[in-house]
């Protein structure tokens, strides 16, 4: 395997820590979510729910923190809400709030329709390894509840700690959880009320592909992003793209392609990569510049003629590619097409800044007309 990455530092490079530090974005300890509304509180929220020693904490520290898995085998159980500010891209941009197990948050004296009401996604994570029939009561008490406060929430189910059952076990589990989950929810005349349900795990990739999936339902703009990433590949010769946050590994948008798990793994040890040796290589002898910058890039060649191709497009974002070595040849064509996605790219974001309003009919207008021009151009340039 060959690597080809540039780590000259500019100095105009974005002011990204030199590192991506385990307690990078933390939010805050609350003991109460009676507090004052502060500006933050209008971002959206994900909640994560369940019974204790689930992982919910785990899954917030290995995705968002970048703890390691064994590392999370010490982490105390919550014993009260916390708050965590996400703000490691323009696109994440939401809080999670994680609540313990032992909390019964229909109490008095919480405000659960407040808590509802501001809330994008209501993640409830299940143990695999464990008897989950009362979570399972848990989780229809807690959608049933949630879904007549504010039926725009996108319910999402974690079937968790799946690595260490057997592949038959895992496929078992989640069709059992499944029909008592949907079948709770028909016997209480819920049928409108929709669950996605994900196998995940802290130990492979699969809880960041989770975490994607639910993600990208928050994003207002991912069908403009979609369409770009399908005329700059289909005009590019590659196979496969991603738009990655470059912190949490996070996959804002995707081509509209299947996504192959064993794809998406290179592309995230890829960023590793990139990462790891710009901090090593790419700073100055005092430690100062970036370990992402305007100038990121790099290249990967593996022995089976793929190649993986990794460009900065944003501060926090980063486009990683999948094609084969015969369609890398033409580097031009897929630099300048590149060049004109990630123009796209900014105006998008620029249009979401000036709005500050989720786009819409009139906001999508300016990305997509800039995409015509990327899907035209390029042939007659090369």
């Amino acid at each position: 395997m060959s690597i080809q990455y540039d780590v000259e530092p500019l100095a105009d490079s974005y002011g990204v820590a030199d590192s991506f530090p385990k307690d990078f974005g933390y939010g805050e300890d609350e003991d109460t979510i009676e507090d004052s509304p502060s500006p933050s509180d209008s971002k959206p929220r994900i909640l994560l729910m369940g019974l204790r020693r689930s992982g919910k904490s785990s899954i917030q520290k290995v995705v968002f923190h970048k703890m390691s898995p064994n590392e999370t085998l010490f982490l105390e159980s919550t014993n009260k809400i916390y708050k965590d500010d996400i703000s490691s891209s323009s696109f994440v941009n939401f809080q999670i709030w994680d609540f313990p197990g032992q909390v019964d948050f229909f109490d008095p004296t919480f405000d659960y329709e407040m808590i509802f009401r501001g809330t994008g996604a209501l993640i409830f994570v299940i143990d695999a390894q464990d008897d989950y029939m009362e979570a399972l009561g848990r989780l229809h008490l807690t959608v049933s509840r949630a879904y007549r406060v504010n039926p725009e929430i996108n319910f999402e189910v974690f079937i968790h700690k799946v690595d260490g059952l057997s592949d038959d076990h895992k496929i078992e589990t989640q069709r059992d959880i499944h029909q008592r989950a949907n079948d709770d929810l028909a016997d209480a005349s819920l049928e409108k009320l929709h669950l996605s349900f994900y196998l995940t795990s802290i130990y492979d990739h699969s809880i960041f592909e989770a975490f994607s999936k639910v993600v990208q339902k928050l994003i207002p703009q991912l069908p403009t992003l979609e369409n770009l990433l399908n005329i700059f590949i289909s005009n590019s010769g590659i196979e496969k793209a991603f738009l990655f946050d470059v912190v949490s590994k996070i996959y804002i948008a995707t081509d509209s392609s299947p996504v192959d798990m064993q794809s998406y793994e290179l592309c995230c040890d890829m960023i590793d990569v990139v990462i790891d040796v710009s901090c090593i290589y790419g700073l100055r002898e005092d430690g100062s510049g970036s370990a992402y910058d305007k100038e990121s890039m790099a290249i990967i060649k593996l022995n089976n003629t793929t190649v993986l191709y990794l460009k900065e497009v944003t501060k926090f974002l980063a486009l990683v590619c999948i094609l084969r070595e015969e369609s890398f040849e033409r580097k031009g064509l897929i630099d300048y097409n590149f060049h004109c996605f990630r123009k796209a790219i900014h105006e998008v974001f620029e249009v979401g800044i000036s709005t500050q309003r989720p786009l819409g009919s009139q906001a999508v207008g300016s990305p997509c007309n800039k995409a015509v021009a990327l899907n035209g151009t390029p042939r007659n340039t090369v």
